[in-house]
């Protein structure tokens, strides 16, 4: 399986290790774990095909197959719910073949350490290269200053977080990825 980008921390890290194995098992990918305090507190795991979609009935699939495996786990000391869900319309990006298959779409990324001094960027994917140090990630930039590029890359690895932008252009697509044939 392709590496994820989304490193989560803390508690998130500890139960994305626990669960990844299982999703993987059973052909889904992992996109990402947050935990929040909707409902007291609730563990959100989103998950796709390796295609990047997903159904309800996968879902609960998931659901039933990783909650004993965290109770017997039991990374969480209080009560909580166990919500899994797709990634929707405008998802995070999570590994490196997202931006390709994104390629041409809105997405706003922050890096972990800035590039010319900027930590956030809001672009048109252009899918990806690779670089002298890894995979690259390339951006066309629409704020981009008179005097500067409107087209950089960026190393994957320098990408702490991003996610598609909702657009027309996107929910169209996503139109006709849900639409019967």
């Amino acid at each position: 399986m392709e590496q994820r980008i989304i490193k989560e921390t803390g508690l998130d890290a500890r139960i994305a290790s626990i669960v990844e194995p299982v999703i993987e098992d059973l052909g889904y990918r992992l996109v990402r774990v947050r935990i929040s305090g909707l409902n007291g507190m609730t563990v959100q795991i989103m998950a796709e095909r390796p295609d990047g979609t997903i159904g309800i009935d996968e879902c609960e699939e998931i659901s039933k197959n990783i909650a004993p495996v965290l109770d017997v786990e039991d990374p969480i000391a209080n009560e909580y719910h166990l919500e899994v869900s797709s990634p929707g319309v405008d998802r995070p990006l999570a590994r490196a073949s997202d931006f390709d298959r994104w390629s041409g779409h809105v997405a706003k990324m922050e890096l972990r350490v800035p590039n010319d001094g900027r930590r956030r960027y809001r672009g048109t994917l252009l899918g990806t290269k690779d670089g002298s140090n890894g995979v690259e990630i390339g951006v066309e930039i629409s704020d981009a200053p008179a005097e500067a590029q409107d087209k950089i890359w960026l190393e994957l690895e320098t990408i702490s977080e991003a996610k598609l932008v909702m657009t027309d252009k996107l929910m169209d697509e996503a139109g006709s990825l849900l639409s019967p044939s």
